[in-house]
């Protein structure tokens, strides 16, 4: 016989989150699912910094100075401890209203419109909010079923509403928002540093190889010993590969820092929300460079809602084998099992009420007599006399 338990299974709250994002490590890894560019990304950076520190570094140290390669390093390695903060923490994800939160929203939402007549259109769903004597709309999700914080969005890729939301970015694999927007503009300036610095040392190692030996030679130049190891080949594929990142990424930063410096966001930005025909000033903006970049980059960071890791408790049934204690009166099971029975592997309550033997109970032909009363013969024995 088996005995059904109760067991609880610990189920963390990342793995019951809508949304299209990707969870690892237990939750503490957020990104998009969309990761190939992310990848990409990885592969260029550990690539042209992996055969610059294989070749140029080497010839450069000894040439020149060896804290050339030691700069390298810390730029390489601050480039990509800020690339994977952006990629793997919750830029800011506003949870989803629960089922009682959208309907009281639903109720506030008719009370204060009234019944619209059928046909008609929906007046939009907003409210009016006021920040720096200035109103700011507070636009309505329809899939989040919330109205949205100021300055927040919500990104169809990753299908979050995102608080301050700057952009999705896939070369990151993850959106830029309010709590990862800082480690995203330090990560694409100190690319744009090391791309710089890669690009311009290059040039210098090309330079002091054709002073030796030639600019031709230094082309046709194949892989020895070294320290004429160098793989001419690979530093030319350096080259073209910094040149043109040099023009994307250092503009994207200069674009940032232009935002920075005026506290606006690119999805503000791009839709002229502060730079339309009303000409409406930006009431986020202390109308001062020092402040507007201290507070987005130096202020401090809010933690996520989202609980990733918060536990959600489930009863999961699950059945142990053991023997099961039986009263006086219980039977043995039957050696046959019909097909309304339960079968083997499937658990089975074994109940402990003890069973009352048959001389212990009076039968319904019996009863209980008095001292000195005579038994009283049933119809059923007359007729069976006669």
């Amino acid at each position: 016989m088996s005995v059904m338990v109760a067991r609880k299974k610990v189920v963390r709250k990342w793995e019951k989150l809508p949304g299209r994002n990707t969870f690892c490590c237990d939750g503490r890894i957020m990104m998009a699912r969309q990761k190939g560019i992310f990848y990409l990304t990885l592969f260029l950076i550990l690539g042209t910094c992996a055969l610059f520190f294989a070749f140029e570094c080497r010839y450069l140290a000894v040439q020149l100075s060896p804290a050339i390669p030691v700069f390298a390093a810390v730029l390489f390695l601050f480039a990509m401890a800020t690339l994977l903060r952006t990629s793997f923490s919750d830029p800011g994800v506003i949870p989803r209203a629960l089922p009682d939160e959208a309907a009281f929203i639903e109720m506030e939402i008719e009370a204060t419109n009234g019944t619209v007549p059928q046909g008609q259109r929906l007046p939009p769903r907003i409210k009016n909010f006021q920040i720096n004597n200035q109103i700011v709309k507070l636009k309505y999700c329809y899939t989040c079923k919330i109205f949205r914080p100021p300055r927040a969005s919500h990104c169809s890729i990753c299908d979050n509403c995102v608080e301050r939301f700057d952009h999705h970015c896939p070369w990151v694999g993850n959106c830029v928002g309010k709590r990862n927007y800082r480690y995203f503009y330090l990560f694409i300036l100190s690319l744009s540093l090391l791309t710089i610095y890669i690009f311009t040392f290059n040039i210098v190692y090309v330079a002091l190889k054709s002073l030796k030996i030639g600019f031709l030679n230094t082309l046709k130049e194949t892989p020895g010993t070294y320290p004429s190891m160098s793989l001419t080949v690979l530093t030319v594929l350096e080259v073209l590969i910094c040149f043109f990142t040099l023009w994307s990424v250092v503009g994207l930063t200069g674009f940032h820092t232009f935002l920075v410096a005026l506290n606006q966001t690119t999805n503000e930005d791009i839709k002229g929300s502060w730079t339309g025909k009303n000409r409406v000033q930006n009431p986020y903006s202390h109308g001062n460079i020092v402040k507007n970049c201290c507070e987005v980059l130096c202020g401090p960071l809010p933690p996520s809602v989202l609980d990733r890791r918060g536990i959600l408790q489930q009863e999961e049934s699950t059945a142990q084998e053991g023997s099961c204690p039986r009263g006086p009166g219980t039977q043995e099971p039957l050696a046959t099992q019909g097909p309304g029975q339960a079968q083997e592997g499937h658990s089975v309550f074994c109940p402990q009420v003890p069973v009352p033997s048959v001389s212990d109970t009076e039968t319904p032909e019996e009863k209980q007599q008095t001292p000195g009363e005579l038994p009283v013969p049933s119809p059923d024995a007359g007729r069976a006399e006669h």
